[in-house]
């Protein structure tokens, strides 16, 4: 691994972009690195002004090419215990340790890295890298970028989503949608709890209905045997309600979550849990006209399903270890988005794994850089080429 991609990575892990909080000063950082190098560099700021996504190219202005797309946002590390400070990278037996080293920072490190070196020769193709903000809270940063790309005629021809894979090219996920339930009911004193409508009572009924929806995906559901988990799941993750113990509650919220595969539709999904909840009420409503439960999403992005014969997967693969299979990955990415929004092809493929992300003593392994440092090279030289057909225009 190059002097160069450490030393870029030391300065992003500095940067404390945590959700929702500014990362302007990285990407001033990440400009200093590019403009002077002619690339083109283009922000897309939040509304509030304080965040933004950046989308640098080089090349020839014009549909094909590779777009290196990573966030910059990191999930906190307030509450863990880690060995040394999350924001100053520390190096120990080949390991790199530091807040975002894995998720995703690393990636980003060798990405900006491969576009400094792209830089020094021409390209007959395009190479973007597109970097976010706001990924870890629902991939809401990215789509600003995204819509008002959409709007041009320009297409990149293939999305590589830099997300932690062993190096592995992914070529799936699955869709996300979380959702919030407000179960509402009538207060009482709990002496003359029968002649009130306990909101937890409620909301305790609304979950057994999504466990036996649940139940009913896990034995009867599509499958996709390429997950872990071949079948879409449905999670109930909060449940809050009530005051005091003598008083029945009126209010009683759930927060919960569907995790689809390409087979299911999650509104079809929504709309059977919304039909449960009228039906949960429906029997209370002569004494209790106010007795209701609302459900809203509150986030969700699309799931991605890359066909395998994808002629631009076809040659990511040959790029990679032969033994390698094509793969897919249980975490959500923006992929589904760039897939969605701008219609071209999308992978996941980055240095290290998931299971060294959000917790503490985070790490990235230095032999994992130096691979995706080989493979985005390699890509690089497809571009300065020009003649792989599978990177033209899309």
């Amino acid at each position: 691994m190059s002097s160069e991609i450490l030393d870029i990575l030391t300065k992003l892990v500095s940067f404390q972009t945590v959700s929702r909080q500014s990362n302007l000063a990285l990407l001033e950082y990440v400009e200093g690195l590019l403009g002077p190098l002619g690339v083109r560099l283009e922000r897309f700021t939040s509304s509030d002004g304080t965040r933004a996504n950046l989308w640098a190219s080089l090349g020839p202005q014009g549909s094909g090419g590779v777009v290196m797309s990573g966030h910059c946002d990191v999930v906190p590390v307030a509450g863990q215990n880690w060995s040394s400070d999350p924001y100053t990278l520390r190096r120990k037996d080949g390991n790199l340790y530091g807040r975002g080293t894995a998720d995703m920072k690393g990636f980003l490190a060798v990405a900006i890295h491969t576009m400094m070196q792209a830089a020094q020769s021409p390209l007959k193709l395009p190479l973007h890298l597109a970097i976010s903000y706001d990924e870890e809270i629902g991939c809401l940063g990215v789509r600003g970028m995204l819509d008002s790309l959409a709007q041009r005629p320009e297409r990149p021809a293939l999305c590589i989503i830099g997300e932690p894979t062993g190096m592995r090219i992914a070529t799936g996920h699955k869709g996300k949608r979380a959702l919030h339930a407000r179960c509402h009911g009538q207060e009482a004193h709990s002496a003359l709890a029968p002649d009130a409508l306990n909101a937890l009572h409620l909301g305790a009924a609304l979950i057994a209905r999504i466990q036996d929806q649940q139940a009913e995906l896990e034995q009867h559901g599509a499958r996709d045997m390429v997950y872990d988990i071949p079948y879409s799941t449905l999670h109930v993750g909060t449940m809050q309600g009530g005051t005091a113990l003598n008083i029945v509650p009126n209010l009683c919220d759930i927060e919960f979550e569907i995790r689809n595969i390409a087979a299911d539709d999650p509104d079809t999904l929504i709309d059977s849990i919304t039909d449960d909840a009228t039906a949960i009420v429906e029997p209370h409503k002569s004494r209790f006209p106010n007795a209701r439960i609302e459900i809203k999403q509150v986030s969700g992005y699309p799931g991605l399903d890359t066909p395998l014969d994808t002629p631009s997967v076809t040659f990511l693969n040959t790029l990679m270890d032969p033994e390698s299979a094509l793969i897919k990955v249980a975490f959500g990415t923006e992929g589904g988005l760039f897939q969605e929004r701008l219609s071209i092809p999308a992978v996941i493929c980055g240095p290290g794994h998931m299971t060294q992300g959000h917790k503490p003593d985070e790490f990235v392994s230095e032999a994992q850089l130096a691979k995706c440092d080989q493979f985005l090279s390699a890509i690089t030289a497809a571009l300065q080429d020009g003649m792989e057909p599978t990177l033209q225009a899309f």
